[in-house]
């Protein structure tokens, strides 16, 4: 690898140590748990903080993310699948370390669909098959595992109250995947209440689970409802059905949490590609700003104390876990990750209203080659936060352009729902408009002009070479749709449900729905050559549909090339994340030589 001095910037913002931000014990604050890509690989760490011990706690060829503790802290569950292929079952061990051991003997393997873990040591273990849909098991220490829940269309696990005798459901058996209604049952699976916005309107509005409150024999659930054109918090009595709609002044998307003593709320506001936190006080009504630098908020907990600790970045600066001390709370060792540019806002008018764009300029004057980097989802949107994968092709003179299209959150409700049935072009014409202004604005040399994205964005990117194939020099997809048909198939049964939403039906039911929108359709109009990588065992965008579409590319001799890698939708490892951005940038060079 040479050394540190050899090392291109690029490089070290990938492989300089960082750390998320740490999940902690309900009922034993001091021990947390926290993700790292410290060993070159991204894991779960086990954090003591009264003795300030850390360990690595587990250790995968392709990475473990997903894991929580129980409130007593006296045990680590993490998820256990094949190679990234999400498929799998929990397991558990000792926060001290010792053997894993299974979470949850009895229960076969399946996608997550939440699980939520009681101080008596009962788990709801919310799973997610092909065969049976989703379905929903308590478990009780030293017993079979008994399922209270099951239906075709997808549900999760939302939270169990303090003293675990209610459980939280969002389902979507009104078949809508896109807005979810709540149902409150008890350990028997037996219906305590009901929410549900879907019904009676003229639209359909979604409810999320935000927790329980963190007290004692506390009936009150936090959630998140539409019902004015944007995410805010309400709390629902599930006992006596009260709903406390809480009016916040805030024109973005609103979630929040509990403070551990149910006074308040901490509020994390995202509007305009930034965001910002807020303390809530129940009792007075009452909104105060928590300071945070400008940029993104990516997670935030408050502690017992009434600190609160946040995950911060902006695009110019590095990720860290600070806190309202001012202190910064876990700093991981090794090289720091060099800054980057920061993002200028760019607004264009589109064909569905005012788009926002993000834009990154390298230095020196343009017009400069530009790599729209388009974002995957739908339901995400880019925003003012580091990404070691813009800051590399800053860094080799490009400038970077990210378009929060139609279907992105943070902007309204309306601007997220925007997608049904004309999926993909409704998309693709925002990128369009941004485009234009990008040329046009003399940012953006019109000869090297590079659609790239990953998972949704891979899909946009194949979607937009086929149906704007004059507008693009080069194409970079990453985990993409590239066959819809196929994908939809060969897809776990939760994007199923979602694809059903958009589109309005199966590809039986609207074939000709699934051919306006799918990349297939347009492959032979492609012209730019076209970069594509795929995990084999993703199951979010299988490898099968993948493969459907560069038979075709080959099968006219079009400029292609393919990387396969062992692993799911992406990778864990560091290195591997590298490898491939070095071979975007190398066939980026290759296909756009001066």
């Amino acid at each position: 690898m040479g050394s540190m001095n050899e090392m291109p910037e690029w490089e070290k913002r990938f492989r300089a140590p960082r750390v998320g931000l740490p999940d902690w014990a309900e009922d034993a604050p001091d021990r947390s748990l926290f993700v790292s890509n410290a060993t070159g690989t991204y894991e779960l760490y086990a954090w003591d903080r009264a003795t300030g011990a850390q360990r690595q706690a587990t250790d995968r060829p392709n990475g473990t993310t997903d894991g929580v503790l129980t409130p007593d802290g006296e045990w680590i569950w993490w998820f256990s699948d094949t190679d990234g292929d999400e498929f799998g079952v929990w397991m558990r061990q000792p926060f001290g370390g010792g053997d894993d051991e299974p979470a949850v003997p009895g229960l076969e393997p399946s996608y997550p669909a939440g699980l939520a873990l009681g101080r008596d040591g009962t788990a709801v273990v919310g799973r997610s098959t092909d065969e049976d849909g989703t379905t929903v098991h308590v478990v009780r220490p030293g017993t079979a595992p008994v399922e209270i829940y099951r239906h075709r269309e997808s549900a999760g696990v939302g939270d169990l109250s303090y003293d675990g005798t209610l459980i939280a459901l969002e389902h979507t058996e009104h078949g809508d995947a896109m807005h979810s209604a709540l149902r409150v049952v008890r350990l028997d699976g037996s219906t305590a209440a009901e929410l549900d916005d879907t019904k009676g309107g003229a639209e359909e509005l979604g409810l999320e689970v935000l927790g329980f409150a963190p007290l004692p024999g506390d009936t009150r659930l936090l959630i998140a409802h539409q019902r004015r054109g944007r995410w805010e918090p309400m709390v629902w009595d599930v006992a006596s059905g009260e709903e406390t709609e809480l009016a916040l002044e805030l024109p973005g998307d609103v979630v929040a949490e509990w403070y551990p003593d149910g006074s308040a709320l901490l509020v994390v506001h995202s509007f305009e590609a930034r965001s910002e936190l807020f303390r809530y006080d129940l009792a007075a009504a009452e909104l105060v700003e928590v300071e945070t630098p400008a940029g993104s908020v990516s997670g935030a907990t408050a502690r017992p104390d009434g600190t609160v600790e946040y995950l911060w970045s902006s695009a110019a600066r590095p990720s860290e876990v600070r806190s309202t001390t001012g202190a910064v709370v876990l700093d991981p060792p090794g090289m720091k990750a060099p800054g980057s540019v920061p993002v200028e806002d760019a607004w264009v008018e589109g064909p569905g209203g005012r788009i926002h764009a993000l834009v990154q300029r390298p230095a020196g004057a343009g017009p400069f080659p530009t790599v729209f980097e388009l974002h995957g989802g739908p339901t995400w949107h880019d925003s003012d936060a580091f990404a070691a994968g813009p800051a590399a092709w800053l860094d080799h003179g490009y400038a970077v352009v990210r378009v929060n299209y139609r279907g992105s959150t943070g902007y309204g409700r309306e601007w997220t729902d925007a997608l049904k049935h004309r999926v993909g072009l409704i998309e693709l014409e925002d990128v369009a408009a941004v485009r234009e202004w990008a040329v046009s604005s003399g940012l953006a040399d019109p000869s090297k002009l590079v659609l790239a994205g990953a998972s949704w964005g891979g899909y946009l990117t194949l979607l937009g070479l086929g149906t704007q194939p004059d507008a693009w020099s080069l194409g970079l997809a990453v985990v993409p749709v590239a066959d819809y048909v196929t994908a939809y198939h060969d897809e776990m049964e939760a994007l199923k449900a979602m694809d059903r939403t958009l589109l309005g039906g199966t590809p039986e039911e609207v074939p000709e729905r699934f051919e306006a929108s799918s990349p297939l359709t347009y492959v032979d109009a492609v012209k730019a050559p076209v970069y594509i990588s795929a995990g084999v065992n993703d199951p979010r965008c299988p490898i099968r549909q993948v493969e459907n579409y560069v038979d075709r590319l080959a099968a006219r001799g079009a400029v292609h090339e393919v990387y396969r890698y062992d692993a799911g939708h992406g990778s864990l490892v560091v290195e591997e994340r590298i490898k491939q951005v070095r071979l975007e940038l190398e066939f980026a060079g290759r296909h756009l030589a001066p």
